[in-house]
């Protein structure tokens, strides 16, 4: 659940048309951290007659662009809309003729971060780009962030991937809050909705990559921050197994988690996945609400509005089901029990964080809002901390980070993402070969020239794929942005990183830096004080 989506200058819409070209981002808050981007259109003119690529359920038309081929709008699964709100994804009814492929589909329905409820039901739909060299080349499922609460897969334009890294690209859509994650006492499949239909998506991958060019036998499943903490959970989900190789996890795990008041002021302590109980209580609360009695729970809820349901969990709690739910078939457990049993997958693993990943949130606030004071940071460290607030002041003091702000931001990075990331990394390393990396870059693209953004959280994004109206301060620099283009490639092809693995035990892991300028290696442990902090768990 951890995201931090920006997304300031939107114009919403539930239900009609398709998703507009270019829509433009700008920066505001939720509780879990993700980062949303909107993409380009594909920045080629279509052929005339545009290539035709028969699926499993048809025959598609896409378009043509400088080297790659792209479809969009793919259907994976069938309209998840009346009776099939709130099931299993079903298979998709098969075409005759050619179905056009050559726009984006209109993103699920979602509660942005400003405005009235946006997007649409029927949205179970992925894009696919592909080289026009022949193949096989390796595929990579990308699963996009949001707070598990919106985002779209047709954000990212993976045209560099695919060209440069001679990557199949395939980007999802997946259903958010409440018609993603809902549960109910006796629902089936309660509060996995949109993890299941991940697995949807990838079961199609299977059956249909090699008409693409793609190696359905090597599939590599990526996401960022609940698109990352959706991976981990495919990874510890028995009902995955066997539907992908290999998995890169970027600044999102399966530990991920942090204490009251350190996300944000108003945030409470928690995790981005809940008990099964907790999701079916306060479904159960969602359809008193609505007037549903309980013996007719799902019935009615499956006969409201869309637009009601979602203007009825607005917020970044367990109320606005932002947070899958474990205790189930799709999730046994919970994700980072699984991890620490050994019960995930043994595929290869990349994952890493960015430098500066709590700037994201607190930044936002700091130019939109003002400066977090002395007091503030003093407030926060005793909610979070208790009896150990002082020895958390010590380590993180204001004078050693220049503001409040600045140190909040440090502790909340540490904590929240680089050293659980660490521990995920360890875990994992014990049973697959599993490769770790920070992105540090500072100087690349930023939300506004006036913060010190560092590599804050997403800040990684452009330097993959090409968005439109995101971070538009500053440039991405061509040499890093194909070195880690290469990297995440050669890893999708072959399961190894071109640097040396992660180590469970013993001495610092490699972990590999990107950043202009830098080559080599960093102490990420000492880093980002994870001995401190294992410390204070210890001591907790």
């Amino acid at each position: 659940m951890c995201d931090f989506v920006v997304r300031l200058t939107r114009t919403p819409r539930i239900g009609t048309g398709r998703m507009s070209r270019g829509l433009r981002h700008g920066a505001a808050l939720v509780l879990a951290l993700v980062l949303t981007a909107q993409t380009a259109p594909v920045a080629a003119a279509p052929a005339p007659a545009g290539p035709v690529v028969r699926t499993d359920r048809g025959l598609i038309r896409g378009l043509t662009g400088d080297g790659f081929r792209t479809f969009q709008a793919v259907p994976f699964a069938a309209p998840p809309t009346g009776d099939r709100r709130w099931r299993a994804p079903q298979p998709v009814t098969p075409w005759s003729g050619i179905r056009d492929a050559t726009r984006p589909h209109e993103e699920c329905a979602q509660n942005p971060i400003f405005g009235p409820p946006a997007g649409t039901e029927d949205c179970l739909y992925l894009n696919v780009t592909a080289p026009t060299a022949p193949g096989p080349h390796p595929v990579l499922v990308f699963v996009h962030g949001g707070s598990f609460q919106n985002g779209s897969g047709a954000e990212y334009d993976p045209a560099r991937l695919v060209t440069q890294g001679g990557l199949v690209v395939v980007t999802i859509n997946y259903r958010l809050g409440v018609f993603g994650y809902l549960g109910l006492p006796g629902l089936a499949g309660s509060g996995t909705f949109g993890l299941q239909d991940q697995q949807a998506a990838l079961r199609w991958v299977r059956r249909n990559a090699a008409a693409f060019g793609g190696d359905a036998g090597n599939v590599t499943l990526a996401g960022e921050s609940a698109g990352a903490e959706s991976v981990c959970a495919q990874l510890t989900s028995p009902s995955a197994r066997g539907l992908f190789d290999k998995a890169i996890l970027q600044s999102g795990s399966c530990l991920t988690d942090w204490p009251d008041a350190l996300f944000l002021p108003k945030i409470e302590a928690g995790s981005p996945f809940s008990p099964r109980g907790t999701v079916e209580r306060t479904g159960s609360a969602l359809a008193a609400t609505l007037g549903c009695p309980a013996e007719h729970a799902l019935a009615c809820l499956r006969g409201k509005d869309p637009i009601a349901l979602l203007n009825a969990t607005t917020g970044t709690g367990v109320e606005a089901f932002v947070t899958p739910a474990y205790g189930t078939a799709l999730l046994p457990v919970s994700p980072a029990a699984a991890l620490r049993a050994g019960k995930a997958q043994r595929v290869p693993v990349l994952a890493g964080n960015n430098h500066d990943e709590h700037r994201a949130i607190i930044g936002v606030i700091e130019i939109t809002q003002g400066a977090y004071s002395a007091a503030d940071y003093e407030t926060m460290l005793a909610a979070a901390f208790g009896d150990e607030a002082a020895r958390v002041a010590a380590h993180y003091p204001v004078e050693e980070y220049g503001t409040p702000g600045l140190a909040w931001a440090a502790a909340a990075t540490d904590r929240i993402w680089a050293c659980p990331t660490l521990t995920t990394q360890r875990l994992l390393a014990r049973h697959a070969p599993t490769y770790a990396y920070e992105f540090a870059e500072a100087h690349g693209p930023a939300l506004t020239a006036d913060y010190p953004w560092g590599a804050a959280h997403g800040y990684e994004l452009p330097y993959l794929f090409d968005v439109a109206g995101f971070l538009t301060v500053g440039t991405v620099q061509p040499r890093l942005a194909a070195d880690m283009i290469g990297s995440w490639a050669h890893f999708a092809a072959t399961g190894q990183a071109p640097w040396p693995a992660v180590r469970p035990t013993g001495a610092a892991p490699y972990h590999r830096v990107f950043a202009a300028g830098r080559d080599g290696r960093v102490d990420l442990a000492a880093e980002h004080q994870c001995a401190f902090w294992d410390a204070i768990a210890a001591d907790g």
